[in-house]
């Protein structure tokens, strides 16, 4: 198993030589600011560039977006923007395309009901389209102190092309949950894991190790499931520690 490296778009070119080198596997990020000034060609350029042909997987815009928006207009700028980014995973064809859910519950007051039918509105023609493609969507957990409303979104979309996205980091954040509630509520639709690590005090996107996250208990109550694993790390150096230290947890 060779995990993904998580580097934005704008700085591929940056770390093109050491991917290469390494041959890495990625997930590529569009952020917002940069995401309309992109054109096929662009994508089209960025897959030829990498040409040791890499496993790749999507992280797909999310500032300011809302797929379980209240607010129609809201909602459809947001359908828009997933729909651009499939555009463009047609063109690189990655394993998976990860988005955020847009949950809080303190701005939908506790009614994930709420949430859960503006988002199934947004998902279902998404992920048919994702399906089309051969392309796997994952949700992320960002600001959920538990999983129940991703775990319900997943079971109401009873979809296998569509699932979740566990990222450790936000769980050591906020979760109020024990990691073995949340996995076992979850596991089932787990697609794709963001490993890196924090003090629960700060996004510090750490080496897998220089936090206190129990990966331990991850990999033990994962062990089976087939998922992709990337390395959200925000240097070369932190990378190469956590590639190393995952290791020796897939031993």
């Amino acid at each position: 198993m060779k995990p993904h490296v998580h580097v934005p778009y704008e700085a591929v070119d940056r770390y093109l030589s050491f991917v290469r080198k390494e041959r890495l596997n990625l997930e590529i990020y569009f952020g917002s600011r940069i995401f309309d000034g992109l054109t096929r060609d662009d994508i089209t350029a960025l897959r030829n560039k990498l040409d040791y042909a890499p496993e790749l997987s999507i992280h797909a815009p999310f500032m300011d977006l809302s797929p379980g928006a209240v607010d129609l207009k809201v909602r459809e700028v947001t359908e828009k923007r997933f729909h651009d980014v499939l555009d463009f995973a047609g063109i690189l064809l990655p394993r998976t395309v990860v988005f955020h859910s847009g949950y809080d519950k303190w701005k939908y007051d506790g009614r994930v009901d709420i949430w859960l039918e503006g988002s199934l509105r947004t998902w279902r023609p998404l992920n048919i389209k994702a399906e089309d493609m051969g392309v796997g969507i994952a949700i992320e957990n960002i600001f959920e102190d538990g999983p129940e409303n991703l775990m319900l979104l997943a079971k109401e979309m009873n979809s296998e092309n569509f699932g979740l996205c566990f990222d450790t980091g936000h769980f050591n954040l906020f979760s109020k949950v024990s990691l073995t509630e949340w996995l076992g509520k979850t596991k089932q639709y787990i697609a794709e894991l963001h490993l890196h690590d924090n003090s629960r005090y700060a996004d510090h996107h750490l080496p897998i190790g220089d936090g206190d996250f129990d990966f331990v208990t991850l990999f033990r109550e994962l062990k089976g499931i087939d998922c992709v694993y990337t390395l959200e790390a925000h240097s070369i150096e932190d990378a190469k520690k956590s590639i190393e230290r995952l290791k020796d947890y897939m031993k």
